[in-house]
């Protein structure tokens, strides 16, 4: 998978909850990349076996009055995959201002 400063940022924040679902909207919003440059991402990572998606049961968001949304589960293999792309965008000059804040890195 190319690794893109947008795709690394999303996969930072899959890894903040590695066992967790992941709503697109909260991903957006954890990570600072826009949806139209998110959806493609999460689709390659989808395409790569790296996450499994669903839909939340729609007796519990008729309740709340709205659509059912749709989640992200990170995979086995997203989760090795996912942490050897931070691994190698920790060892890559271009990444330092994506990864500084999380790795205490300054420019």
């Amino acid at each position: 998978m190319k690794m893109t400063h947008s795709t690394v940022l999303v996969a930072m924040s899959l890894l903040d909850d590695p066992n967790g679902r992941h709503w697109g909207y909260a991903l957006s919003q954890a990570s600072g990349v826009r949806s139209g440059v998110m959806y493609p991402i999460l689709t390659r990572m989808l395409d790569e076996g790296w996450l499994e998606d669903g839909w939340e049961d729609e007796s519990v968001t008729a309740v709340e009055g709205r659509p059912p949304r749709r989640y992200y589960v990170l995979t086995d293999e997203g989760k090795t995959g996912l942490g050897a792309m931070l691994r190698r965008a920790e060892s890559e000059k271009r990444f330092r201002p994506v990864l500084g804040g999380a790795l205490g890195w300054t420019n």
